[in-house]
């Protein structure tokens, strides 16, 4: 299906930029700007879904209610009410309303249980939680944890239905509203906690904003324009970003329950979506699943939206599936660093245009792994990483309101744990991204780490996301994730892999490509070969516990290997030979 030229990136800057303008001069917060959809194109499309399908009147009507319910809470202004719900339009309806008159929602993770769960409704302290029907037993679990748990209200067939259906869901009348700032808080929503456990970061209506703003700008969206969404809604791009940018142009949204391989290319066919939204391995997911010369899935889809999209894959995913247009972005859910890859170049996260960098400075510092944090010259300043030299990509935490503020987590410990103070002057401070990156001559900028899983061996820095790269090429690799792990009498940490495998895989042919194109010191010296591998619910993968397992075969019930380099080969690892490297007699 042919498709409009889209905008040149110029163009696209400019548009979003335009749009993000008018942000604090209309002053507008999102449920206003619901509001506003919902008398100029009522009787649109917005919210779609196999179990219902909300116009925008309706959805404003919707929201409409939970705002008058939440204000018979009697809960002052800024206080939070959980919401613990699956994907469906009532959960965009539900905070949409809280955030109306004054409250913060905080979005909990629904696959959470027990005392995870219940450390995210601590750090949040929500008064009340709404409970979807089938997230009533992890709620239950959760409680057991907590000295004080907030008062549940069932949703779906509970006491929360009845209340709402009670209200009306016109506009709310002067005397009902409450003053709410575009700086006032609106959403708690989670870090993935693929390090630690999850971390409640703050988001703002203006970042609201912003975000619906700048994507619609970035991504030329119209009110023709149906939008795929089958991430969590409770995380930042599938609960806001995804839905924000296209509600705001006037387009719908189509909400799945939840990411399906199988169904994902159907269900868009469908629905006749003409951009969808991806994070992290999820594009793998995909193409793992559509073996190459099979037919392209029919679709019209113009355009994919979203981060995590690994080089290695980039081109054979946009081939295989026919895509016109990819929008690769980075950025954090409380940070003040963004990229954006208008250009559609190959591999990269996106970039800064030179006539922008004063409305958002970007900076990449040079970075010492062992001392895990920024180097620093003899005058105690960061010092800027050369074009092509790796090091933390650091954002320029603004003293204004808007592009550059941090507005950080609900523990101020947390906060301040991610400033850089006194990076390149005295009293400046920076948002630590926590991620390696590097930017070519033209400033492009590469993600090449994570911060805490880069490692030493042999002296040398080994970025695990680059030789995951070269493993993923090996015939018969289905998926695969590269870690370091702590060997006994060895200083630093020996490169461990993890793979899922397929029939055609040979471990001759996978340490071939190894050494051809990976130094010796980056080379994995244990292998894992698993079923799967773990992956949080938005697609990254697990490493702390494989990190814990290490190479012992008596934690680790997975066939491993490890690199005999006098055999040259990968030779199976018993009990028997882990204990001789334990014990230093196996030279490494």
């Amino acid at each position: 299906m042919s498709h409009a030229p889209r905008p040149s990136p110029t163009k696209l800057w400019l548009r979003a930029l335009e749009a993000t303008a008018r942000i604090d001069r209309d002053g507008h917060t999102f449920p206003e700007l619901i509001d506003d959809l919902a008398t100029r194109q009522g009787d649109r499309p917005a919210l779609l879904s196999e179990g219902e399908c909300l116009t925008f009147r309706e959805l404003a009507e919707r929201s409409n209610r939970y705002s008058r319910w939440a204000l018979s809470l009697d809960l002052p202004a800024g206080a939070t009410v959980g919401l613990l719900m699956p994907n469906r339009p009532d959960y965009l309806a539900a905070w949409i309303g809280l955030t109306r008159v004054g409250l913060t929602a905080a979005l909990l993770n629904t696959n959470l249980t027990g005392a995870s769960l219940a450390h995210c409704i601590a750090v949040a302290a929500p008064a009340h939680v709404v409970v979807a029907g089938a997230c009533t037993d992890a709620f239950a679990g959760a409680a057991a944890h907590l000295a004080a748990p907030p008062r549940a209200w069932l949703r779906q067939e509970g006491e929360l239905d009845a209340a709402l259906d009670a209200l009306p869901g016109d506009p709310l009348a002067p005397d009902e509203r409450r003053p709410v700032a575009l700086s006032d808080r609106a959403l708690c929503i989670y870090t993935s906690g693929t390090t630690g456990l999850p971390k409640a970061a703050n988001v703002s209506h203006r970042r609201i904003m912003t975000w619906s703003r700048w994507f619609a700008g970035l991504a030329a969206l119209t009110p023709e324009d149906r939008m795929y969404d089958c991430l969590p809604l409770f995380h930042s791009v599938g609960g806001v970003v995804a839905p924000g940018c296209v509600l705001s142009a006037g387009g719908s949204v189509v909400i799945a329950e939840r990411f399906s391989a199988s169904r994902f290319w159907d269900e868009v066919a469908r629905w006749d979506c003409t951009l969808f939204q991806y994070i992290g391995e999820l594009c793998r997911y995909l193409l793992n699943a559509a073996p190459a010369g099979g037919p392209v899935p029919p679709h019209r889809l113009r355009l994919c939206l979203g981060n995590g999209l690994r080089p290695d894959i980039w081109q054979a995913f946009q081939d295989r599936f026919a895509l016109p247009e990819i929008l690769e972005f980075y950025a954090a859910t409380e940070g003040s660093f963004s990229l954006v890859n208008v250009e559609g170049k190959v591999g990269s996260i996106g970039r800064v245009p030179p006539v922008l960098a004063h409305r958002f400075p970007a900076a990449i510092v040079r970075f010492d792994v062992e001392a895990g944090r920024p180097e620093r010259g003899e005058d105690g300043f960061c010092r800027r990483a050369a074009p092509g030299e790796v090091g933390e990509a650091i954002g320029l935490i603004g003293q204004a309101e808007g592009a550059g503020s941090f507005e950080g987590y609900t523990s101020r410990a947390d906060s301040d744990a991610k400033v850089l103070r006194d990076v390149f002057a005295p009293g400046d401070r920076w948002f630590r991204t926590g991620d390696l990156m590097r930017r070519d001559a033209a400033g492009f900028f590469y993600f090449v780490d994570r911060v805490g899983d880069t490692f030493r061996w042999k002296g040398e820095n080994v970025a695990t996301s680059e030789v995951a790269e070269v493993v993923m090429g090996v015939p018969g690799v289905v998926e695969a994730t590269v870690y370091g792990v702590a060997v006994p009498g060895h200083d630093g940490r020996a490169g461990m892999a993890a793979l899922v495998v397929e029939p055609g895989f040979a471990l001759p042919a996978l340490r071939e490509r190894l050494a051809e194109r990976l130094p010796a010191y980056a080379r994995p010296v244990f292998l894992r070969v698993q079923s799967a591998i773990a992956a949080t619910d938005t697609f990254k993968q697990r490493k702390a516990p494989l990190v814990a397992d290490g190479f012992d075969p008596g934690r680790v019930g997975d066939p491993l290997f490890v690199d005999d380099r006098e055999a040259g080969a990968y030779a199976p690892l018993d009990a028997a030979l882990h204990g001789r490297i334990a014990a230093g007699a196996v030279r490494l």
